[in-house]
């Protein structure tokens, strides 16, 4: 349908990891960026009304690199990734392990983390409430956010139970659903098939 509106939920690219400050202050790596500003112009954004973020540095940098200068920047802390606070950087084994627990078991609390039934109730309302809110525009709406949360939402949208195995393949990444159906248009593809005009 050429009158479809499409909600697009991005989830940023590669960061640069630092052990000494918190997760939620990271930036983009240098290719974060370049892919992020490699999005800067792509057919996906001629109908977007408008844009919204994380308040994540990474998923804010990523918002304002992709977004026309005429399309509104809008932040919502609960778009956010899921609250591990509890350990901060853990490395990269140890993170592997602790996420297919989260997974497995989303009512149980993983060392602390918010549990994953928890975090797709609020992901959900936090998409919700961006779809409701009138600055949101008439048009297609871009999301920037994380893969953990995105992939907790894309669970729901398929009504699927809670599984690791939607999960994005890796950083940089975006699926696609009706705005007003909520039918899932797409799974997970990196962010250069938006690049190229991918719909």
């Amino acid at each position: 349908m050429a009158d479809r509106r499409t909600v697009w939920f991005l989830s940023h690219p590669q960061v640069r990891v630092d052990p000494g400050t918190p997760v939620p202050q990271w930036n983009l790596s240098e290719l974060g960026r370049a892919r992020a500003r490699g999005l800067a112009g792509a057919p996906f954004l001629v109908v977007a009304s408008s844009v919204w973020t994380s308040c994540e540095t990474k998923a804010r940098e990523t918002a304002r690199l992709l977004a026309p200068a005429d399309v509104p920047v809008l932040e919502r802390e609960d778009l956010g990734e899921n609250d591990r606070s509890a350990t901060g950087f853990v490395a990269p084994e140890r993170f592997e392990h602790l996420a297919e627990a989260f997974f497995a078991s989303p009512q149980v609390s993983v060392c602390g983390w918010a549990t994953a039934a928890d975090e797709q109730r609020r992901i959900i309302s936090a998409v919700d409430a961006v779809l409701a809110d009138e600055r949101a525009g008439d048009g297609d709406v871009v999301v920037v956010s994380h893969g953990g949360v995105g992939t907790l939402l894309l669970c729901s949208l398929l009504d699927r139970s809670i599984t690791r195995a939607l999960d994005q393949p890796g950083q940089g990444h975006f699926f696609a659903f009706d705005r007003d159906q909520r039918h899932v248009l797409h799974h997970w593809r990196p962010l250069e098939d938006l690049a190229a005009g991918s719909r």
